[in-house]
C-alpha cells in the first residue's frame, strides 16, 4: 500500500480564497457548519443513488446519518458521515482546486462586500473553505465506498496541504476542525457548546432528510451519579414537500430553498403541487429573487431535484424543466417511477413528459398571478430567459406572451404588457409595432421611429438578443400581428397625405431610378418613405427579410448565409434629397453625384447602427465633401 505523505500547494485561486476566509471580517461565521452538513447530506444522497445503480457495490444504506462530535478540552468539532466518501484523487481535485467557472468573479465580490459573504460562499459551491473562518487547522479523513484505502488530508489554510493514504478508516468522510479561540468581538463563538451546535443545526439544517446526531449531556439516572452523554437526533428530517403551507413555517420553506439552491437569499415565490390519481407526484418549486451569475452560461446546471418515493434520484433533472425556466429550483417526488431510472429513460418516459407539462403551466400561471412588486423583480431578473420560450415552446407560447412585459415608447420608466399595449392602440391600428436594437437610446434615435413618434404611435422597444429571434417566429397576439417598423411598407398617412405622396412619386421618379442603378451593388430597391420626418434616408428590409443583427448572429455561429440586400428609403422633404434631385436634373454626368449617393447610403446605414463595408472610403469621401464647403 502507498502510505507516502505528500505536501501539495493549493491552486492560485484557492490560495486567494483561503486567505479571504482565514482573515475574514464577516460576522456570520456560523455558516461553516451549515456548509459541512450540506456536503455530508450530498454524500449520503450520492451513496444511496450509487447503491441503486450498482448492485455489486457492497454498502449498507440502512443507517445513513451525520454525526457531530465536539471535544471541549481539545477544542475540536468533527462532522462525520457514512456517505459515498472520496478517493485520493478526488480529494486533491475537489479540495486542492476550485474546479468551477466564475472563480475570479467570486474573489472579486468577496473582496468588495461584507454583508453578503455567506450568500456568495453558498452560491459558488466552495463551502468547505468556510471551515477556515473558525479553525486554525482542518483534518479530513475519507474512504470511498467500495475501496479499501482511505485518505487523510490536512491543512492550516496557509497555501499548502498534506495528503496521505491510510488504513482502517470507516467508509465516508469526517472533517475535524481544530477551532480558533473563542472571540466574541470577532464573532467567533464556542462551537463545542451543545447549545450553539443545536442552534445552528435547527436554524440551517432542520430539513436535511438524514438524521443529524450529536452527543448531548443527560442527567444522572440516580442521585449522586455521573451525568452521561448520549446520541440524539437534533433535526426534524421531515420531507418539506410533503407538508402543506399550514404545516410548515415560511422560514422552513425559505431554509429548504437555500439548502437546495445554494442561493442563501429568500425565494421570490413558493409553488406547491400535488397530483393524485393514476400517476401521483408532489412538487415543491421556488422562483428565486435574483438571477444566478451563470444564468446565460453554457456550463450552467438546470432542472429540479428528482425523488422517487422519498429516495433521491438526481440533481438538475433537465427533463422536468425546460431551458427557459432553468432558474426554477425545487423538488419533484414521484410515486410510480423506477428507482433505477436513468436520464435516457427519463427522456422517453410519458409520465415525465406529463409532469413537465403540468409543472411548466403551474410556473407560468404563478408568474401571471404575482403581485406587481414581485412581478417587476421577476421580469427584471429572468425576463430575458423566459422569452427564450417564445422560440422553443410552441405549446405555451400564448401563456408566455401573457406574462411577458416590454419596454415601449409609451412610458420610458415603466414596462408594458401586450394586453395593455392593445388597450392603448389607436382606432384602426391593426399591428403591434416594435423595433429591435442593442439599446433603448439607439432605438429611440433611429430614423425608423420618426413618423411613429410624430403621429403618436406606441412602439415596443426590444433590446434583448433573444428579441431578434422570437419576433421572427411569433406571428400575433390576440389577433394583432407583430410588425417591425424597420421592415416592409409603413402606411401611417391620411388620405390627403397619400394623394400628396402620389404626386411626389412622379417628381422623384428619375432620381429614384438613378439611385437604384448607382447603388445596385448594395441595395435592391430605392423608394420614397412615409416613415421619415427629419432624416434624409433610412434603410429597411422586406417584410420577410432577416434583420442585420440576426444575420450577424447566425454568421457568428458559423452559418453561411447569402448576403441580404435591403431597401433605401428617401425623405422627399429633406433638403439633402431635394438638393440631390435638383443636382441630378442639372448635371446627370457629374461623377461627384455618385459619391453623394454613396454618402447618403452610408449615413442611413450608420443611423440604424449598421456597419460600413469600407469605413476608410466613407471617411475620405466625407472629408473631401466637407473640405469643399469651407
Amino acid at each position: 500500500m502507498d502510505t507516502r505523505i505528500e505536501t501539495l500547494e493549493f491552486q492560485a485561486e484557492a490560495r486567494q480564497l483561503l486567505q479571504l476566509m482565514v482573515h475574514s471580517i464577516y460576522s456570520n461565521k456560523d455558516i461553516f457548519l451549515r456548509e459541512l452538513i450540506s456536503n455530508s447530506s450530498d454524500a449520503l444522497d450520492k451513496l444511496r443513488l450509487e447503491a441503486f445503480r450498482d448492485k455489486d457495490l457492497q454498502v449498507d444504506t440502512s443507517d445513513l446519518h451525520i454525526e457531530l462530535e465536539a471535544d471541549q478540552e481539545a477544542r475540536t468539532l468533527t462532522v462525520r458521515d457514512n456517505g459515498i466518501g472520496m478517493s485520493r484523487a478526488e480529494v486533491i481535485d475537489l479540495i486542492g482546486t476550485i474546479a468551477k467557472s466564475g472563480t475570479a468573479e467570486l474573489l472579486r465580490k468577496l473582496k468588495e462586500t461584507k454583508e453578503s459573504a455567506s450568500d456568495l460562499i453558498g452560491q459558488f459551491g466552495v463551502g468547505f473553505y468556510s471551515s477556515f473562518m473558525v479553525a486554525d487547522k482542518v483534518t479530513l479523513l475519507t474512504r470511498r465506498a467500495g475501496e479499501t484505502e482511505a485518505t487523510r488530508w490536512e491543512s492550516a489554510g496557509e497555501g499548502t496541504f498534506t495528503i496521505e493514504t491510510v488504513e482502517d478508516a470507516p467508509q465516508g468522510t469526517s472533517v475535524t476542525l481544530h477551532l480558533k479561540p473563542e472571540d466574541s468581538e470577532d464573532h467567533l463563538y464556542d462551537y463545542t457548546a451543545d447549545w450553539k451546535i443545536r442552534e445552528i443545526v435547527q436554524r440551517y439544517s432542520d430539513f436535511i432528510t438524514f438524521p443529524v446526531k450529536m452527543q448531548v449531556e443527560k442527567p444522572a439516572a440516580e442521585e449522586g451519579g455521573e451525568p452521561t452523554r448520549e446520541w440524539e437526533t437534533v433535526n426534524s428530517m421531515k420531507a418539506l414537500w410533503a407538508r402543506t403551507r399550514d404545516e410548515a413555517s415560511e422560514e422552513e420553506f425559505n431554509q429548504f430553498y437555500k439548502h437546495i439552491s445554494r442561493d442563501w437569499t429568500d425565494p421570490l415565490e413558493i409553488i406547491q403541487m400535488q397530483a393524485e390519481g393514476t400517476f401521483e407526484y408532489q412538487a415543491l418549486l421556488f422562483i428565486p429573487s435574483r438571477a444566478p451569475l451563470d444564468l446565460f452560461s453554457r456550463d450552467r446546471k438546470r432542472g429540479v431535484q428528482l425523488y422517487v418515493k422519498r429516495v433521491f434520484i438526481m440533481d438538475d433533472c433537465e427533463e422536468l424543466m425546460p431551458e427557459y425556466l432553468r432558474f426554477v429550483k425545487g423538488v419533484v417526488d414521484a410515486q410510480d417511477l423506477s428507482l433505477n431510472v436513468s436520464r435516457e429513460i427519463l427522456q422517453q418516459d410519458r409520465q415525465i413528459q406529463l409532469m413537465r407539462r403540468r409543472l411548466v403551466k403551474k410556473v407560468l400561471s404563478t408568474v401571471k398571478s404575482l403581485a406587481a412588486e414581485k412581478y417587476a423583480t421577476f421580469w427584471k431578473e429572468f425576463g430575458a430567459a423566459v422569452k427564450e420560450g417564445l422560440v422553443a415552446d410552441f405549446e405555451n407560447r400564448e401563456a408566455i406572451l401573457d406574462v411577458a412585459s416590454f419596454a415601449s415608447t409609451h412610458d420610458a420608466e415603466k414596462l408594458t404588457t401586450l394586453r395593455e399595449y392593445i388597450e392603448r392602440m389607436k382606432d384602426g391600428q391593426e399591428h403591434i409595432y416594435y423595433l429591435t436594437g442593442h439599446s433603448r437610446s439607439a432605438i429611440e434615435n433611429s430614423p425608423h421611429m420618426e413618423a411613429f413618434r410624430a403621429k403618436g404611435y406606441e412602439v415596443l422597444v426590444l433590446t434583448d438578443p433573444i428579441d431578434e429571434m422570437w419576433v421572427e417566429s411569433v406571428l400575433d397576439y390576440e389577433g394583432k400581428q407583430f410588425r417591425s417598423i424597420a421592415k416592409g411598407q409603413v402606411d401611417l398617412d391620411t388620405e390627403e397625405e397619400r394623394k400628396a405622396a402620389g404626386e411626389q412619386q412622379k417628381d422623384f421618379a428619375e432620381l429614384v431610378s438613378w439611385l437604384k442603378e448607382t447603388l445596385a451593388d448594395t441595395v435592391k430597391e430605392v423608394r420614397l418613405s412615409s416613415r421619415l420626418t427629419t432624416s434624409p434616408a433610412c434603410i429597411v428590409g422586406d417584410a420577410n427579410d432577416m434583420t442585420p443583427t440576426l444575420e450577424k448572429m447566425y454568421r457568428a455561429m458559423g452559418q453561411e448565409l447569402p448576403p441580404v440586400k435591403r431597401i433605401l428609403e428617401l425623405n422627399p422633404g429633406h433638403a439633402l434629397v431635394t438638393g440631390l434631385r435638383k443636382a441630378h436634373e442639372e448635371r446627370k454626368d457629374d461623377a461627384a453625384l455618385a459619391e453623394t449617393a454613396e454618402l447618403l447610403y452610408g449615413m442611413a446605414l450608420l443611423a440604424e447602427g449598421g456597419e460600413l463595408a469600407d469605413p476608410p472610403r466613407f471617411t475620405r469621401l466625407l472629408a473631401d465633401r466637407l473640405a469643399h464647403t469651407l
